[in-house]
């Protein structure tokens, strides 16, 4: 599995939810708390000197120490930003925006300093280029598990693949359950029983070799954490282009304008069984959630980012690093709304040891040469 950002590094509910509405800001802890905090650099008096000019940043929100780290990137450029702080596998990340700029910062776990990961910066000029790592590609699964299940070997109920092309454009791929692939070192299976057998990374590798595509990292979720992260980042605005009615709690959804709870979110993310189209209807379904999603975060700002980002750690499993997972969220704020495509991976059915599976057809191999850079016409 090729790990994400190939220049600088070794090292976006479910995704759904690196999209979804506001919430607060994390707060810091200890020396870190956030304040008001000013920083001036100048070429004279102080070890932390990054310009032979002045300058001084103020940001409202912001530890001394992310201020002053941010404040380098600035030069000799006056800055006045308000911080957004949040937490992800230990490390802390930071959203700084200061009009029409965004800076990105991570605080690795069981370190002091603040370092700009990313970001862009109008306002500098030439010298704010856009830096969000490039092309990628992102795992997100929904986990069946039951309550006292193992979220991470269950069947992935939800399997969507989010991808940016790193220059504005994006793309969702849904995948339909029973595809016949290779399972890491159980020969081949349907498509959902790959995590059971060798978890979530190994449900990458089924991905990567039915598709071709690079995958560079996964975030998993179980239904119950899925319905707990909308209700706590304030449901998600919704246009349903028709009525569900499913047996599933809160699956009672009339056609037209929502904003969905936990559980009528995951209602129609799961229901199948009253959709002409079954499993291949789901996907589509799950992947309307996600654009739903990156419209409402769109709305709102790069802001929400940290806040949402800390609700997704304490209900999701990632292999994405602070660097990596807030890079690739923010990168969907620079992306065109009309440069994003979605496609279902799916195909006809056929009998296999014994079980109905689902052969790959020539459409969706034509969609995945089109994803393999991260955009899907």
């Amino acid at each position: 599995m090729r790990r994400l950002f190939a220049i600088r590094t070794a090292a976006t509910t479910t995704a759904i939810t690196l999209a979804l509405a506001a919430c607060s800001a994390t707060p810091d802890e200890g020396e870190d708390a956030p304040s008001s905090s000013s920083s001036t650099s100048s070429s004279a008096g102080s070890s932390s000197t990054t310009s032979t000019a002045t300058s001084t940043a103020t940001i409202s929100g912001a530890p001394a120490a992310l201020t002053s780290v941010v404040a380098k990137k600035y030069g000799d450029h006056e800055l006045d930003g308000t911080a957004k702080l949040g937490t992800w596998r230990g490390a802390k990340v930071a959203v700084v925006t200061a009009d029409d700029d965004v800076t990105l910062a991570v605080r690795p776990k069981g370190r002091t300093a603040w370092k700009v990961v990313g970001g862009w910066w109008p306002s500098l000029g030439s010298a704010g280029k856009a830096d969000l790592g490039g092309s990628r590609h992102v795992l997100v699964l929904g986990s069946d598990a039951r309550p006292g299940q193992d979220v991470e070997h269950s069947r992935a109920d939800a399997i969507q693949l989010l991808g940016v092309d790193g220059k504005g454009g994006a793309g969702l791929m849904g995948f339909a359950r029973d595809l016949w692939v290779p399972i890491p070192g159980h020969g081949h299976g349907k498509l959902n029983s790959s995590m059971v057998f060798a978890g979530p990374g190994g449900q990458a590798t089924s991905v990567e070799s039915i598709s071709g595509i690079d995958v560079d990292g996964y975030l998993v979720t179980s239904m119950k954490g899925f319905s707990a992260m909308v209700d706590e980042l304030g449901g998600l605005g919704f246009v349903a282009p028709k009525a569900l009615d499913s047996h599933l709690p809160g699956g009672k959804i009339a056609k037209g304008r929502h904003r969905l709870s936990g559980d009528s979110a995951l209602a129609w993310a799961r229901e199948r069984k009253t959709l002409p189209d079954g499993d291949f209807g789901r996907s589509r379904n799950q992947g309307l959630l996600l654009a739903a999603a990156a419209v409402q975060a769109r709305v709102k700002g790069p802001g929400v980012v940290p806040g949402a980002l800390t609700v997704i750690d304490e209900h999701a499993s990632s292999d994405l690093s602070a660097q990596e997972m807030l890079l690739f969220a923010a990168s969907f704020y620079r992306v065109n709304p009309t440069a994003v495509g979605h496609a279902v991976a799916k195909g006809p059915t056929a009998m296999q040891s014994g079980q109905s599976i689902v052969r790959l057809d020539e459409e969706s191999k034509a969609a995945f040469r089109d994803f393999r850079d991260g955009r899907l016409s």
